[in-house]
């Protein structure tokens, strides 16, 4: 039988090694350009066996908002992208319509958005990979329910996450950062108080980030939301423990 001791041991190793997100970028096995966004139906798994996607040269527009048609994926409700790399050469990188998985999978150069989640409800997951480049957002929360991000790596970005601050209908939109390493940007994370967003983060390591976490008032008539705060508030549930390298 383990003592006390064993135990709180095993406890504080499985608690500092949660962190394993990998900060270097896979080499591509290969790759594949689409004329028009490729569609996973309804519980679709896709493998992408480490290739690198993406829609020719010329797709992206920089800050210039598409929509959908211009992904490189769209997920339906439950469908899973695992083990691709989404290269430069695209606009909008991965929508996902309903609750989805994302696994492994990594933006080399985030163009407008890396990840736009459309979901009205449920639990999207992403596991692993990570994104770099993002002059603005790596993840746009458009729909409502739950964003869990776990083992992530991102570098070089605006915001990692941003519940919408302007979208015609507004939800309650949550945030779960776990195992997060971020180097350089600007914020972690946007949520809008008053429409009843969190943001829980743990175990996640922020280097040359201006923000962890940033509270605004968002609208839903197309303003410019305002901030409210930066740092622990009703939407930014953490503590400064739970950033550390």
């Amino acid at each position: 039988m383990f003592g006390t001791c064993t135990i709180l041991l095993l406890f504080f190793l499985i608690d500092t090694i949660s962190t394993a997100a990998v900060t270097t970028f896979p080499r591509a096995t290969g790759n594949v350009t689409y004329t028009n966004a490729r569609i996973l139906a309804q519980n679709e798994i896709f493998d992408g066996a480490m290739r690198r996607f993406d829609r020719g040269r010329g797709a992206c527009k920089q800050q210039v908002e598409g929509g959908k048609a211009d992904a490189v994926f769209i997920l339906e409700n439950g469908a899973t992208l695992k083990n691709v790399i989404i290269g430069p050469d695209q606009a909008e990188g991965v929508h996902c319509q309903g609750s989805c998985n994302i696994i492994n999978v990594w933006w080399e150069d985030v163009c407008e958005d890396a990840l736009t989640i459309r979901q009205i409800s449920g639990t999207t997951r992403i596991t692993g990979g990570g994104a770099k480049s993002a002059q603005d957002k790596v993840i746009q929360h458009n729909g409502g329910g739950t964003i869990i991000v776990t083992d992530f790596y991102v570098q070089d970005f605006g915001k990692l996450w941003r519940s919408c601050g302007n979208c015609g209908t507004q939800y309650p939109r949550h945030l779960q950062l776990n195992g997060v390493i971020a180097k350089n940007g600007k914020v972690l994370a946007g949520g809008n108080g008053n429409y009843n967003d969190t943001v829980r983060i743990s175990n996640t390591c922020a280097t040359n980030v201006n923000s962890i976490c940033d509270t605004y008032k968002g609208c839903n008539n197309g303003c410019a939301p305002a901030k409210i705060s930066s740092g622990p508030s009703n939407v930014c549930l953490y503590r400064t423990t739970d950033i550390r390298c």
